[in-house]
């Protein structure tokens, strides 16, 4: 039913009529209020979505892509664990500009994950072209690439330039993962960005969220919690 040499409006009917069949009704409204999406949710579980999608892997995957339906967050998502799987870049970033499009709300745009490896400029560059978007599940997109660049210290300093670009946001979801995005930085490199944080332009939402985040973060020590105190605002 999955592995298909070719995906086509009819499959994905078929596709959208299993999940209707295996939907979750008990939990559907508590699911939608916590990912609050417009989309239609079942409330199937994600590792159930994401074994559907390792077996639309087996057969033309791409054809999928092209098709790319978003009736429910359940179908929506299985694209993005397929896009999270593409290896070549050129091939991933057309599809992903097209999922992006598609995105409201935060946990189709976490779903997403990215081997950079040997490519880390080009991600580098995507990211920027993301965070410009007016939509703000797009600029999330762009945000979650540069989880990815986190592995060495080669990128820092720009990704502490587009931190400071989103001095003047005013999208909750956006805030939240440039928050997050700090978290991961104090933690794994925390003397370039308590620099950092000496001289910052984040918003008071972003600053104040993350210094909540570090504080019950168990990789970080109690002196450095306390110390964190001093920059919010």
């Amino acid at each position: 039913m999955f592995d298909k040499n070719l995906w086509n409006k009819n499959d994905i009917f078929e596709l959208e009529q299993y999940l209707d069949s295996i939907k979750n009704v008990d939990k559907i409204e508590w699911t939608k209020r916590i990912i609050n999406t417009n989309l239609n949710v079942l409330a199937i579980k994600l590792p159930l979505l994401k074994n559907i999608s390792k077996k639309i892997l087996k057969g033309n995957f791409v054809s999928f892509l092209d098709v790319m339906p978003s009736s429910s967050f359940e179908i929506l998502t299985i694209s993005g664990y397929l896009i999270s799987e593409i290896k070549e870049f050129k091939v991933q970033k057309k599809y992903l500009k097209k999922y992006a499009l598609k995105c409201d709300n935060w946990s189709n745009c976490d779903t997403l994950s990215f081997k950079i490896k040997n490519c880390e400029e080009k991600y580098l560059s995507l990211s920027k072209e993301l965070i410009k978007s007016k939509k703000p599940f797009v600029r999330r997109i762009g945000i979650d690439i540069l989880f990815s660049l986190l592995k060495t210290d080669n990128y820092l300093d720009e990704i502490y330039k587009i931190l400071d670009s989103f001095y003047d946001e005013n999208e909750y979801y956006v805030n939240m993962v440039n928050a997050w995005l700090l978290c991961e930085l104090m933690i794994k490199y925390r003397n370039q960005t308590i620099k950092y944080l000496e001289n910052n332009k984040l918003n008071e939402f972003t600053i104040n969220k993350c210094v909540q985040k570090c504080r019950d973060s168990f990789r970080i020590s109690k002196k450095d919690k306390e110390m964190l105190l001093k920059y919010k605002k």
